[in-house]
Formats: C-alpha cells, sequence, structure tokens
C-alpha cells in the first residue's frame, strides 16, 4: 500500500498567488483584444450604413382595418364614417387608403345623405376631411347627386365644398360647373361658376 504525504498536498501560497496573477493577466488581455475588435467592427459597419434609414420615421404609427367612427349630438347619431383601412400618423393625421363612406342622419335617426370617395384624408390641426378620387354625394330624400374628383367637409362649420369640376343631377336638371359650396346634408347648394344647365326629359 503506498501512503502519500499529507504536506504533499498543501501548495505554496505564494505559488498560488502568482498563478491567480497570471490568470487575471492573461484574461484582462483578452477582454481587451474584444473590445478593440469590437470597437473596429463598430467602426466598419458604419461606414456601410444608409444615412436615410436614420431619419425620423414618417410612416403610420396605427393601422386600424373595418373602421366605423360614430359622432352624436344631444344622444343622437349624427353622422357615421366608414372606412376599410385607416392609417393614423404622429401628427394625429388620418389617411384612409381604401376609401371612406360618410353617412349624415336626421333629427330623428333616419339616414338623408351619403358621401363616398376613393380615398380619405383627415386633417387633425384644420378639423378638415378630404375625398379625392371618385367622389359622390347623394341626398336620399331630395334624389340629387353630386359627383367631382375633391371634396372638403368642414365638421366645425358644417359645410362641403371643393374648388374643382362639379356635376349636380336633380330630378328635373343637370347642372354642370366649377367649385361649389353646400351644406353638409347637401339640401342647398351654390355654384362658384356654373358652365353648364341641361333639362333633364320627364
Amino acid at each position: 500500500m503506498r501512503y502519500i504525504n499529507e504536506s504533499s498536498l498543501n501548495m505554496n501560497p505564494n505559488g498560488m498567488d502568482q498563478m491567480e496573477k497570471k490568470r487575471q493577466c492573461v484574461g484582462f488581455a483578452k477582454s481587451w483584444m474584444q473590445a478593440v475588435l469590437l470597437c473596429l467592427s463598430l467602426f466598419s459597419c458604419r461606414e456601410d450604413v444608409d444615412k436615410s434609414q436614420l431619419e425620423n420615421y414618417q410612416g403610420p404609427y396605427r393601422i386600424s382595418h373595418e373602421v366605423e367612427l360614430l359622432h352624436s349630438d344631444s344622444a343622437l347619431v349624427r353622422t357615421k364614417l366608414m372606412a376599410a383601412k385607416q392609417l393614423e400618423y404622429l401628427n394625429r393625421d388620418t389617411e384612409f387608403p381604401e376609401g371612406i363612406v360618410i353617412h349624415f342622419f336626421d333629427k330623428d335617426g333616419t339616414l338623408s345623405t351619403k358621401i363616398r370617395a376613393d380615398r380619405g384624408f383627415y386633417d387633425r390641426k384644420n378639423n378638415l376631411y378630404r375625398g379625392e378620387g371618385d367622389v359622390q354625394v347623394e341626398n336620399l330624400k331630395k334624389e340629387q347627386k353630386l359627383s367631382s374628383e375633391e371634396l372638403f367637409w368642414d365638421p366645425g362649420k358644417k359645410k362641403i365644398y371643393t374648388e374643382k369640376f362639379v356635376t349636380v343631377e336633380e330630378p328635373e336638371r343637370t347642372i354642370k360647373g366649377t367649385g361649389m359650396e353646400a351644406d353638409e346634408g347637401f339640401n342647398q347648394y351654390t355654384f362658384k361658376k356654373v358652365t353648364g344647365e341641361i333639362d333633364n326629359a320627364l
């Protein structure tokens, strides 16, 4: 049987200190080299960054689908806005890229007027809606229709207007002109410049 001298298992404390110092030196050297390599890699990558990507994001921050917004007055729904898609921006402006439909209701809750457009926009600062493309307005009670390529709706002033070419169809006549203003229910309207009027055949 072989006996082991216990004294042979005890290491010199000075030796342990030297080994620990060597480990620390090696560890520090590795850390320093890694830091240098990291800085070099960041410096080399920075040259490849597209500066345009660092500009402030201008796109929508929220996208909603199948939107339906109701506006009520004295507990009665007066308008209903519907859109398949809504984009909201940081300045609180809104875009409806797939079209917009607005319904106006009488005090008794009856649907009176409809507005539709291929595209819609809402200017938050001026509280103003704008429709573009094929814009149609229909007064269901008076059976009159409006067609234009652009139309504004001002909810505060309760009016609709445009500076573009407009066609208004009534049961008895069709009027064409440039520039038009009306109440939001499209009950009464005024042309800025009439370019043609046709009596409809009965």
